[in-house]
């Protein structure tokens, strides 16, 4: 049984700027004031204007007076409404396990929070994003929400502030060049270096960004012509254009009227080739890579051989924005330009082949995923994923809204369990898996898949009302269509649902059924390993400890023999749980924090909870015990259990060494004392807490009720496994 979680609290990701902010010095000011003193804002304007841009460089400027940070969630690859909750969880970093809303594990969650949160891109889920920023605004007085949209959320509290385009008319008696101006130099001097405003080319700037009514994205889109033109030229010709290209929008606003012509133009002015890749590439969510721009987009009429330079061009052109990752290059295209792209693709009908070909891509991003879940490359593969989330998104609606892909949605659904569950994406994948299952009823290969996995990830929540039936439904069609692989995944999963049933017999009779087989089936993968430890597990639960070490040892030499690290965070724990009920509390501590130091490399919420409370109990015993590092412990426990669920699945034997530990601890204990380490515990975020239990505890800690323990350098997420030896 395994599930990962996203940081309970994060000082905030703001994405780094790739190009200098220009202007905006005063509408920069009056957003900040009104962040400060407005608890819901949002800036509103046509796209292109730069809201994004303003409200991400406000959000930095202001994010130091927030103790938990400024969060970015990126709404336009969101497009079901019922997604929002779990886009806006992970911006935030934050994972929950149960069954419940993401609108009330969000409101739970950012309760006692101080945050401010970007809701960037609000207008085509506008609804959605009013009612939520309400809840969370009513119930988190210390949350305040920034938002980004071509119309008002008319939310309760918003405040607006309108942004228009930049000023391209000097002001009387300034003498300087206005903003506009400002931009098209910077911009232009990227692609032709040591341009700037003399009086050469001041007048031809000047009536470019009169032409252009001062808008942001026109702007850097015209800049990018100037490789081939001269600023007259430029302007000659953007003339030319508005005359031929506003004809038939007469009742459209002017500015509306102005960036579609200064797009219109920019298309006009790409090769053929450079107009088909750009409408292509309109089917991609969020980013993508190099690789599956060519597998997407290459055929009929583009060879595979010309897409780097061709996407090289189309960056240059500003139609795409190069992402610099850490070894990696990612693109990106403005909604404003992909919505035009995709204009164009729908127009010459080869929509539907490009979003099948995306689907079929992304659907082997998955496949690739799970096969390297298995050994050295998993956080390699989870990051891989994360990446890709967006588009896996857009690929799982195509194919649940296209007429005969449902098997192909039950089939990516199913093979995405990896990231379901390793990076703590349960309540989404339970949307996509029962939104597919009741769509293709056919008993199919793909049907049973789908079944074990939701079994899975509803055990994991401990929502066993819905897992059994699941489990047996599998089990049911694996008997009567001869599917011996979805057999023994059902076998396994009803064995956690009954090991955290608090049928450890039962639970390991089933965990060796699976394990035969999957001995007779060849299969070796992190599924067998998490099968090996929940048998050892529930052979310690009935205090068979001879056959439970056997266990824990083969797993152990097995996980180190493929690298593998998910499994091992585990095994760690059972290793630890021996130990001690050997004895030997040294190596026992040593294991319950490897454990708890490897999951959260992972940020295995399940992993990390078990591992700290077996470490309050370990905090009890021996010559150094210290119970008020135990109560602190427990209560930080206490607050990570709310995010996986019924605190030890309501089991009496994943509960025992807890129960035991708060005992001694009341007995150890007075009353005040006794609360208020609880209370410490309570408030400590998830890398404060699990940094205090990898220190062996705090000498001094911050007295009850200065607030809530900051974190401090992060943990180090590179630092190399070595598994620990016994």
């Amino acid at each position: 049984m395994n599930s990962t979680s996203a940081a309970s609290r994060s000082p905030g990701r703001l994405p780094a700027e790739v190009t200098s902010f220009v202007g905006r010095a005063a509408e920069l000011d009056r957003l900040s004031a009104l962040v400060a003193r407005a608890r819901l804002v949002t800036v509103t304007g046509p796209g292109g204007v730069g809201k994004s841009r303003l409200a991400l460089r406000a959000a930095a400027r202001l994010a130091a007076g927030f103790p938990d940070g400024a969060h970015l969630a990126e709404l336009a690859p969101v497009q079901d409404p019922l997604l929002l909750g779990h886009a806006v969880l992970e911006a935030l970093q934050l994972t929950d396990h149960t069954a419940r809303p993401p609108l009330d594990v969000l409101v739970e969650q950012l309760a006692d929070r101080e945050a401010l949160l970007v809701l960037d891109g609000c207008e085509h889920l506008v609804d959605a994003c009013a009612e939520l920023a309400d809840a969370l605004l009513r119930a988190a007085p210390g949350l305040r929400v920034l938002a980004t949209s071509r119309q008002s959320l008319r939310a309760a509290g918003e405040h607006l502030l309108p942004l228009a385009p930049l000023p391209y008319l000097a002001a009387d008696g300034d003498g300087a060049d206005p903003e506009a101006m400002l931009l098209f130099a910077d911009r232009a001097a990227a692609v032709r270096p040591g341009f700037r405003l003399e009086p050469r080319n001041r007048a031809g700037v000047a009536l470019l960004c009169r032409r252009l009514d001062g808008i942001p994205l026109a702007l850097e889109l015209a800049a990018g012509r100037l490789r081939a033109l001269s600023v007259e030229q430029l302007a000659a010709r953007l003339d030319d254009r508005f005359r031929l290209l506003t004809g038939g929008e007469r009742t459209a606003p002017a500015r509306h009227r102005t960036l579609r012509t200064a797009i219109g133009w920019s298309h006009e002015l790409c090769t053929m080739q450079e107009r088909l890749l750009w409408a292509r590439l309109s089917v991609f969510a969020g980013g993508f890579d190099l690789d599956a721009a060519e597998y997407v987009c290459a055929g009929r009429g583009l060879d595979q051989d010309d897409l780097c330079e061709l996407v090289d061009s189309l960056v240059d052109k500003s139609v795409l924005e190069r992402l610099d990752g850490e070894g990696t290059v990612r693109f990106r295209m403005l909604d404003t330009l992909r919505e035009y792209g995709a204009h164009w693709l729908r127009a010459g009908g080869d929509d539907r082949r490009m979003l099948r070909r995306h689907r079929d891509w992304y659907l082997g991003v998955a496949t690739w995923g799970e096969v390297e879940w298995f050994g050295p490359r998993q956080a390699e593969t989870a990051e891989r994923t994360r990446l890709a989330h967006p588009n896996l998104r857009a690929a799982l609606e195509f194919s649940l809204a296209e007429p005969g892909e449902e098997q192909l949605a039950l089939v990516l659904a199913g093979t995405l369990w990896y990231f379901w569950v390793g990076t703590g994406h349960l309540g989404e994948g339970r949307h996509w898996l029962d939104r597919a299952l009741a769509l293709a009823p056919e008993p199919t290969d793909a049907r049973a898949k789908a079944l074990w996995v939701t079994g899975y990830l509803a055990t994991l929540q401990g929502d066993l009302d819905r897992a059994r039936p699941a489990l047996e439904e599998c089990r049911r069609q694996a008997l009567e269509t001869g599917d011996d692989r979805a057999l023994a995944y059902a076998v396994h999963r009803q064995g956690c649902a009954a090991l955290i049933g608090d049928d450890p017999a039962r639970a390991a009779e089933l965990f060796e059924e699976a394990l035969w087989h999957y001995d007779t089936l060849g299969e070796l993968n992190s599924n067998v390993l998490m099968a090996m430890f929940e048998l050892a597990l529930a052979r310690l639960f009935q205090g068979d400890e001879e056959r439970g070490r056997a266990g824990i040892e083969r797993l152990r030499e097995t996980c180190e023999e493929h690298g593998e690290q998910w499994a091992y965070g585990y095994c760690l724990y059972a290793m630890a749980f021996a130990r001690r009920q050997a004895g030997d509390l040294r190596l026992a501590r040593s294991f319950a924090r490897e454990s708890m130091r490897l999951n959260h490399l992972f940020r295995d919420l399940l992993g990390i909870v078990l591992a700290m409370d077996l470490l309050a109990l370990l905090a009890t015993e021996g010559p150094d015990a210290d119970l008020h590092e135990a109560r602190v412990l427990q209560g930080a426990a206490h607050r990570l259990w709310r995010a996986v669920g019924t605190p030890f699945f309501g089991s009496r034997s994943f509960n025992g060494p807890h129960l035991e530990c708060e005992r001694r601890a009341r007995d150890g204990l007075d009353g005040d004392a006794y609360a208020a380490a609880f209370r410490l515990g309570s408030r400590l975020d998830l890398d404060a807490a699990v940094r205090r239990a990898l220190d062996g505890g705090s000498p001094e800690p911050p007295p009850d009720g200065c607030g809530t323990d900051r974190p401090g350098p992060p943990l180090d997420p590179a630092r190399p496994y070595s598994p620990v030896g016994a």
